[in-house]
């Protein structure tokens, strides 16, 4: 028949058409693309990794290092995906724009978020801390393990680890407690009044001269601070490296208080007596 030759011959163009126009052409595009993002990836990582160690090497403040590793992935990890929908054919200016779209709504959603990236960036350029000190924020207190994008991570005397939001630090007061080399430890000791004050404060300052971790430049006071209702206070007020402080803090509790016991100096604590009356008939107490 005549009609049968030029059916087949259509049926055989089309199939033709459909796997040399669609099948090979977007199965490339498609390979290459995935081709793309795996490689880009790998090479985004690479990137970041060398820049943290070049900023290393030149003694950029590890707490700022990451941070901007953090930036530098994630840029470069925007310019991969894009090259990646380049090659599928998306038009990336149009992309851009529905990104802008996108990324406008989402920033709206997500303003304590973007609050929290914008304090970590302040954060890091004002550096209030770095990492390794200790710190009290937030109501926290702990040392300062790294500043990421959108929070802080603290690490507490006891090891746990407590993630704070930046806005939160950032709006809140910062206490850094080793901003400085040294501190000053503040004690208090009451006695009686009837101890020997002269011989109190004698033991007190026999015991910070026999300390290497006092400092002997700011001279260590010793002096009366008040008299109480049922004790004389004697303010210790000695220097010390900021890293003893805690250290050279119990330990001068541990041996005043020992001291103060071995010469008969007595530590003064609140009393209260009780009178208990009982009425009998007559209304004469007991």
């Amino acid at each position: 028949m005549p009609g049968t030759p030029i059916e087949t011959t259509t049926e055989t163009l089309l199939e033709t058409d459909w796997v040399g126009l669609y099948v090979v052409p977007w199965g490339t595009r498609i390979l290459l693309a995935l081709a793309i993002l795996v490689v880009g990836r790998w090479a985004v990582r690479r990137i970041t990794r060398l820049t943290e160690r070049a900023l290393e090497r030149v003694e950029v403040d590890p707490m700022l290092v990451r941070f901007l590793g953090n930036l530098i992935y994630f840029a470069l990890l925007v310019v991969v995906v894009l090259a990646a929908l380049e090659q599928l054919g998306v038009n990336t200016t149009s992309a851009l724009a529905v990104f802008g779209a996108a990324g406008l709504a989402v920033g709206l959603a997500l303003q304590k978020s973007l609050s929290n990236f914008a304090a970590g960036a302040m954060l890091i350029f004002f550096r209030p801390f770095k990492a390794g000190d200790f710190v009290e924020v937030a109501g926290i207190s702990g040392v300062v393990e790294e500043v990421r994008v959108f929070n802080t991570v603290l690490r507490t005397h006891d090891n746990r680890e407590i993630i704070v939001p930046n806005g939160q630090i950032y709006e809140d007061k910062i206490v850094n407690y080793s901003a400085r080399d040294t501190r000053r430890i503040d004690l208090v000791f009451g006695i009686g009044y009837d101890d020997d004050l002269k011989q109190a404060k004698a033991l007190i300052e026999e015991i910070l001269a026999t300390d290497e971790r006092i400092l002997e430049d700011p001279k260590p006071t010793v002096a009366v601070v008040e008299l109480g209702e049922s004790s004389v206070d004697i303010a210790v007020r000695p220097w010390v490296k900021s890293k003893d402080f805690g250290a050279v803090r119990s330990d001068l509790l541990e041996r005043v208080k020992a001291a103060f016991d071995t010469h008969g100096i007595t530590i003064p604590y609140p009393t209260r007596e009780v009178h208990l009356r009982t009425d009998g008939g007559n209304g004469q107490a007991a």
